[in-house]
C-alpha cells in the first residue's frame, strides 16, 4: 500500500476548504503534457497500472491521521473525512504503450471534487516517471534496429522506486531485459547481465578470471576491456581452444573505447577462430544517438546494454505534465494564465489514419463521435477497475509495438519531425472553450 501522505500539503488544505464550503459536486480533472520536449516527436503513455492500484487502495492509517492532527492545521471535518476515505470515481485513460502528443489527456478522473483533488500528486508522480522513461526507451529501441537492448540503469536512477518503475516502463517500450533483479521478479521482466571489471581485477591473470567464471557460468558474456580490449578477445579465443566442445560462452562485452572500430576488430578475431556464433554486446555510456551512430558505421554489434542515459532520460529529464480541473458541477472550467493553455470539459482523442498510418489527432469533447479511432477508454468505475483495464506486461509490449508501427517514419526517427505531428481541436471543443472564456472575462474588471 502506498503511504497516503505521499502527497503535497496543498492537496489537503484545499480538500479541507472544499469540505468547509460544501464543494463536493462532480469534477473532472485532466492529466496531460502541455508540450513535448524538443527531442521528442511523441510520448509513450505509461504508468496507468500503478495509478489505478493507488486509487483502489488509498487509505489513511491511524498513525498518519494522528500525525496530521498533531500539526494543528486541519479541521476535525477533514480528519474524519480522511479516516473513512476511499475513492469512488471514474477514470478514462489511453492504454499504456499508446503514443500521445501535447495537450492530449493521458487520463481523466471524474469524481466528487475533494476526491479528485486529493489524488493529484501521486497520479502525476507515477504517470510522469513512467511516461518519461518509456518515451526515452522507445527511442533507444528504435535506434537499435531490432537488436536487443538491456536496461543497465538501476544504479544511477533517482531512487528505489524509479529503479523499479523505469525498468517496467522501458520493457513496455520494447527493452528486452533488465539487470535489476527486483524489477524482474516484480514485473516478470527477463533478467540479463554479465560481470564487472572488479571480478577480473580480483584475479592476478585475466585468462584465469575468464576460466574461473566460465566454469561457474558456462553460457556467460565475458567482459574483455578491463586492460586491453583486443588482448581480452584473444584470451577468449585461447579459452575456446582450451575448452574445445565445452566452450559455450555466448558473447563478449565491449564497454569502452572506440566501439565501432573495436567491434569490427573483435568480430574479425572471433570469426578467424571459428567463433562466429559468439556475439558482441556493447555498453558504456550509450544513448540512442550513439547506438544509431554505431550502426550507421556498420558496427557488427548484436545487442546493447544501456544505463544512465536511458534510466534518467538524460536529454529530457522532465515533462511539462499537469493535472487540471476542466469541469465542475456540470460546467467547463479553465484558466487564463499566459502560456498555459487549458481546454474545458472531459475529452476524447480521435486518431485519424491513412493506410494504417496515423495522419492526425483530433482533440474533442468526450461525447463527440468523429472520424478516427478513439484513444481514451473507461478503465475504472466507482473506484473499481473494469475488466480488461490491466493487461499483462506482454500485452502492453505488443500494444506499444503495434502502435509505434502506426506512426509515420519521421516521427519514429531521432531528429525533430518537420512539421510536427498535427493535433487539431474539434469545432465543438473550440466553441466550448470560447464560451467559458467569455463567461470568465465577463467577471473581470474593465480596464
Amino acid at each position: 500500500m502506498v503511504p497516503a501522505l505521499l502527497t503535497d500539503l496543498y492537496e489537503l488544505t484545499m480538500v479541507d476548504a472544499y469540505l468547509a464550503e460544501g464543494l463536493h459536486e462532480e469534477a473532472a480533472f485532466s492529466l496531460f503534457v502541455r508540450r513535448l520536449p524538443t527531442r521528442r516527436n511523441f510520448l509513450l503513455a505509461c504508468g496507468l497500472e500503478q495509478a489505478l492500484t493507488y486509487l483502489e487502495t488509498l487509505r489513511f492509517s491511524p498513525g498518519e491521521l494522528a500525525w496530521l492532527e498533531s500539526l494543528g492545521r486541519f479541521s476535525r471535518q477533514l480528519l474524519d473525512w480522511l479516516e473513512h476515505f476511499h475513492f469512488n470515481g471514474d477514470v478514462h485513460a489511453v492504454p499504456e504503450g499508446t503514443p500521445v502528443f501535447g495537450q492530449e489527456p493521458l487520463l481523466e478522473v471524474v469524481a466528487p471534487l475533494p476526491e479528485a483533488q486529493l489524488v493529484e500528486t501521486y497520479l502525476i508522480n507515477q504517470v510522469h516517471l513512467q511516461t518519461l522513461a518509456a518515451s526515452k526507451a522507445a527511442r533507444v529501441v528504435e535506434a537499435a534496429r531490432g537488436r536487443p537492448v538491456v536496461d543497465f540503469g538501476v544504479r544511477r536512477m533517482h531512487g528505489e522506486d524509479a529503479g523499479l518503475k523505469v525498468a517496467r516502463a522501458a520493457h513496455v517500450a520494447g527493452v528486452s531485459a533488465t539487470s535489476n533483479l527486483q524489477a524482474a521478479q516484480r514485473y516478470g521482466i527477463p533478467v540479463a547481465g554479465t560481470l564487472a571489471h572488479s571480478y577480473i581485477q580480483a584475479h592476478d591473470d585475466e585468462l584465469a578470471a575468464f576460466r574461473a567464471y566460465v566454469h561457474r557460468f558456462p553460457e556467460t558474456t565475458l567482459l574483455v576491456d578491463t586492460y586491453d580490449t583486443l588482448d581480452g578477445v584473444r584470451k577468449v579465443v585461447a579459452l575456446a581452444k582450451e575448452l574445445g566442445p565445452d566452450f559455450h560462452v555466448q558473447a563478449v562485452r565491449l564497454d569502452s573505447g572506440d566501439l565501432a572500430s573495436l567491434s569490427h576488430q573483435t568480430r574479425a578475431l572471433l570469426d578467424a577462430a571459428g567463433l562466429e556464433r559468439v556475439r558482441i554486446f556493447a555498453s558504456g555510456g550509450l544513448d540512442e544517438d550513439e547506438v544509431a551512430r554505431l550502426l550507421a558505421h556498420q558496427a557488427p554489434i548484436d545487442a546493447f546494454g544501456v544505463g544512465t542515459a536511458m534510466g534518467v532520460s538524460e536529454d529530457a529529464p522532465a515533462l511539462d505534465m499537469a493535472y487540471k480541473l476542466v469541469e465542475y458541477a456540470g460546467r467547463g472550467r479553465l484558466k487564463l494564465s499566459p502560456g498555459k493553455v487549458l481546454l474545458p470539459g472531459r475529452k476524447q482523442v480521435f486518431r485519424e489514419e491513412w493506410d494504417g498510418v496515423a495522419s492526425r489527432d483530433m482533440l474533442a469533447c468526450h461525447d463527440e463521435v468523429l472520424p478516427g479511432r478513439p484513444l481514451l477508454r473507461q478503465v475504472m468505475h466507482a473506484g473499481r477497475r473494469l475488466e480488461g483495464a490491466s493487461p499483462p506486461l506482454t500485452a502492453l509490449r505488443m500494444h506499444a509495438r503495434e502502435e509505434l508501427t502506426r506512426l509515420p517514419l519521421e516521427l519514429r526517427g531521432l531528429e525533430p519531425a518537420r512539421p510536427p505531428y498535427p493535433v487539431a481541436v474539434s469545432p465543438a471543443l473550440s466553441a466550448a472553450k470560447e464560451q467559458v472564456v467569455a463567461r470568465l472575462r465577463e467577471q473581470l474588471p474593465a480596464h
